[in-house]
């Protein structure tokens, strides 16, 4: 199951990040580099300025995270 949640994730990542091992798979997404802040509840992540995955790993969160689509009725 991991295996497969991770190949998910690697395409919704990046197409670099499609054909990649899980290895680079764990180092680039998973391991992530970021300092975790609490304040009133809030959990906030801060990832560092010059990150190499920085655009794959937003790419992948905004896919996550991204509100449900609006089913229409027929």
């Amino acid at each position: 199951m991991t295996y497969n949640l991770l190949r998910a994730a690697g395409a919704s990542a990046s197409s670099f990040h499609t054909k990649a091992t899980t290895v680079i798979l764990r180092t680039h997404l998973v391991h992530v580099p970021a300092r975790i802040a609490s304040s009133s509840r809030r959990l906030t992540l801060h990832l560092p300025q010059q990150w190499p995955s920085q655009d794959a790993w937003t790419q992948l969160f905004a896919t996550v995270h991204a509100p449900p689509e609006k089913l229409s009725r027929h």
